[in-house]
């Protein structure tokens, strides 16, 4: 019996003996492959030689991350000389102030931007139909001359909003049916989603709830009693996951009485809490938010982030002191077309993560909602990307890609094709080359030497 043999799909061109043949005929895949005693070295062209599809192996060529905390600064520095020149620092790098001066309109936002055609029509409307958000903060980081700019897509609504597709709802995940009392939804067995805010500081898009948020439901805080009973008398519960809206948008007193009441109930083990705060509204994570949150254990948080551009100078400090106060942290990105679609960028956005102490955790298959077919990539693409990053970069970095199912049927976790083959003694896997090995996969257990 043989362990760890090194396979390769067979190469005339290439100068390593062939020990051994094999052809694995499973999974609807008819592949050759030689068995080699010796591990051959990894070289470049190895690996563009035995690849089964090119644009797969493209992500050898890795990036080169750009320097994010130096350009981000000196864009919001000049931006603020631009639009705000008066605002103090101390203005500038308060939350409050920040809230106050959200652009939220056609009028505000053509101060900064020269809006497209669909732009323009969609921000018409946006009073009825597209509900528009976006602090100070976030809008510098933007390129306001870049039409094409990813962080621009996310936030700017575009005409094509009000185009609905055949397969998309305003509820796809049916998230309104697995509600068994308002503010909680009750999807899977040992855990509950607490939505316990409609407001957002920054309006995504693509956002899987944008049915309740921009003053498009009641508020949700009025709930928050029966909520908090229903997690109470449920024994089953040990995980909440406080979302909304943005919860951190919610003041000290609310966020610690939230806090205090989940983690009261004997039976809950963790708490979770899912914001875009500190990417949009870093200001937020202020020394007594941190002094609150520090009290608590195990607390989590779910941070949605987009892209690179969105760690600078002041989301990194808001990590790192929400790491020191002993939160852990894991991203939520959602895959978007023409915003991160490329390996380039979701390498360096995971790179930049993990340097402020980040974990990459999930990458979503956009869901479904209504007007959201121009954001939304084949799963094609998300297999391809995550087959880009395997093995080209550290595990720590690497999600899982999931599709987060409509009907309500859960998460699913998604993977590039990696298992190629099985025998009566064998699987038989693809690694991050191309290349094929066999693992020895039988029924009867091992003999004693």
């Amino acid at each position: 019996m043989f362990y760890g043999t090194w396979f390769r799909y067979d190469n005339k061109d290439s100068g390593y003996r062939d020990r051994r043949k094999c052809i694995v005929d499973q999974f609807n895949t008819r592949q050759v492959v030689a068995i080699d005693e010796e591990e051959p070295p990894l070289t470049r062209g190895d690996v563009l030689s035995s690849t089964s599809s090119n644009d797969l192996q493209t992500s050898w060529n890795r990036v080169v991350p750009r320097s994010h905390n130096s350009a981000s600064m000196n864009k919001t520095k000049q931006f603020r000389k631009a639009f705000f020149p008066d605002a103090t620092n101390q203005e500038w790098n308060d939350w409050h102030w920040q809230l106050s001066h959200r652009i939220t309109t056609l009028e505000q936002i053509t101060r900064y931007i020269d809006l497209t055609l669909e732009e323009r029509q969609a921000l018409e409307l946006s009073v009825t139909q597209f509900p528009f958000s976006v602090t100070p903060y976030y809008l510098s980081l933007i390129n306001l001359q870049d039409q094409n700019s990813a962080l621009r897509k996310t936030v700017i609504p575009s005409i094509r909003e009000s185009f609905t597709c055949e397969g998309e709802s305003d509820d796809p995940l049916h998230e309104e049916n697995t509600s068994p009392v308002p503010g909680i939804v009750h999807r899977y067995p040992d855990r509950v989603l607490f939505l316990t805010t409609s407001f957002c500081s920054v309006y995504c898009r693509y956002c899987t709830r944008s049915r309740l948020v921009g003053g498009h439901s009641e508020a949700l805080e009025k709930h928050w009693k029966e909520a908090i009973e229903y997690i109470r008398n449920t024994p089953v519960i040990r995980d909440v996951v406080i979302s909304g809206g943005d919860p951190l948008t919610l003041s000290d007193e609310r966020i610690e009485y939230l806090l205090t009441e989940i983690f009261s109930i004997p039976h809950i083990e963790m708490v979770r809490i899912g914001t875009k705060v500190p990417v949009v509204l870093p200001q937020r994570i202020t020394p007594q938010l941190l002094k609150i949150l520090k009290r608590f254990k195990p607390l989590y948080l779910s941070v949605h982030c987009t892209h690179p551009d969105e760690i600078t100078e002041e989301s990194a400090k808001a990590f790192n002191n929400l790491a020191d106060a002993g939160v852990v942290m894991g991203s939520q990105s959602v895959l978007l077309k023409g915003v991160n679609d490329s390996v380039e960028t979701l390498t360096e956005l995971y790179h930049q993560l993990l340097k402020v102490r980040v974990k990459p955790y999930y990458l979503f298959q956009c869901d479904p909602i209504s007007g959201s077919a121009h954001f939304r990539t084949t799963v094609a693409k998300g297999k391809e990307l995550i087959h880009g990053l395997r093995g080209f970069t550290s595990g720590y970095a690497i999600p899982q890609y999931v599709i987060d199912t409509p009907g309500g049927g859960g998460k699913v976790p998604i993977l590039p094709e990696y298992e190629v083959g099985h025998d009566a003694g064998n699987l038989y896997l693809r690694n991050y080359e191309g290349r094929v090995f066999a693992y020895p996969d039988r029924a009867e257990e091992g003999t004693e030497n």
